[in-house]
């Protein structure tokens, strides 16, 4: 009897800071710990930029064991305050500036929230303990594969090689993470994924993009001739991922999250032209992205021998439920596209 009340006063007292929790994968994070860990508390600290979207939080804001902070992640007096009253026990960090195409247009803000964000948090589980920091990171740090069949997916041993401003952030964030541990004794870990897809996406990347501009008819902007490839990850999956690596995944470690589903964009596209029933007339090929990667795919086995997790979702059927997500959610796409959004819309493709 003591060790079944010990264990339940354990979990009761898990307190866990979900940076970036009203961004896409974030908040679909949040979603899933509140559903499978009932007794945890959450708190979401996110800074509100153009990705962060309030309303995304709506289904759990009134739960009494989840609350929600507006900060910035470099700020360090008020992370600090948060770490002094909240004691959390985990902090799981999705806060970052994410889109590589914003990356290159203006690199110094993926520079101070990607990096010296990360830095920031890791003081304060420093100065006030803490049980695990986890970094979610990229399949991105490792660079491009070429389309051979020769090239195989990237391991966890492979060197870093980035090829963006955005993936240099989050590569350099990843060595400051692991410096932290070897220097201080952080009880660290990183998880670095593919693309994911799924509900709450914000529109600027491929799939929901090209879902939203199909619904109205308009163009559907694809780089090149569309011949990049992508692995892609159900967002579900990847959070059960990360649950299960912040809960039994060893300190100190790497683990990649793959989602063994290798496509084309252009087909991508097609897919969701003939879910829609839109023509493919609609796709209209762009200039192409500077250093424009051409193929991303990692190895999940790692995860799989020692975790047993394996991504569920069948993109055939993935895609159909997003798809579905985003016509019965319009709203909520469409106060987005209605905003800034149209502005850095026409910036990115009204020229190309």
């Amino acid at each position: 009897m003591t060790t079944i009340i010990s264990f339940f006063l354990e979990v009761i007292l898990i307190n866990i800071i979900v940076t970036g929790g009203a961004g896409f994968i974030g908040s679909n994070f949040i979603f899933h710990m509140l559903a499978k860990h009932s007794a945890y508390r959450i708190i979401c600290l996110d800074k509100l930029t153009y990705a962060g979207n309030l309303s995304t939080l709506k289904p759990v804001m009134d739960k009494p064991n989840f609350s929600f902070m507006q900060t910035d992640i470099c700020d360090r007096e008020a992370v600090d305050k948060l770490f002094e009253e909240e004691h959390p026990d985990i902090v799981v960090n999705f806060a970052a500036e994410s889109h590589v195409d914003r990356s290159i247009e203006n690199p110094e803000i993926f520079l101070q929230t990607n990096i010296l964000g990360a830095a920031t948090l890791m003081d304060a589980c420093r100065k006030y303990g803490i049980r695990r920091y986890h970094q979610i990171s990229t399949d991105e740090v490792y660079g491009d594969l070429t389309l051979s069949a020769e090239a195989k997916p990237f391991t966890e041993q492979a060197l870093i090689r980035p090829s963006s401003p955005y993936s240099s952030s989050k590569a350099s964030a990843d060595l400051l993470v692991m410096a932290y541990h070897r220097t201080y004794g952080l009880p660290v870990s990183i998880s670095r994924c593919s693309n994911n897809y799924g509900t709450y996406q914000f529109p600027e990347k491929l799939i929901p993009l090209m879902i939203v501009n199909a619904l109205s008819d308009k163009p559907l902007p694809v780089y090149g001739e569309g011949l990049n490839v992508r692995d892609w990850l159900c967002v579900e999956d990847h959070c059960k991922a990360i649950d299960l690596i912040i809960h039994k995944g060893r300190v100190g470690e790497v683990y990649n999250i793959g989602g063994n589903n290798e496509m084309r964009n252009i087909d991508i596209v097609k897919l969701i032209c003939k879910e829609l029933g839109k023509p493919e007339s609609l796709i209209t090929h762009v200039t192409d992205r500077k250093g424009h990667d051409m193929r991303y795919a990692i190895d999940p086995t790692k995860i799989h021998n020692e975790l047993g997790w394996l991504p569920k979702t069948k993109f055939a059927d993935g895609i159909k439920k997003t798809i579905k997500w985003y016509l019965e959610n319009q709203k909520w796409w469409q106060d987005i596209i209605n905003g800034e959004y149209q502005n850095y819309y026409k910036k990115m493709y009204g020229n190309r």
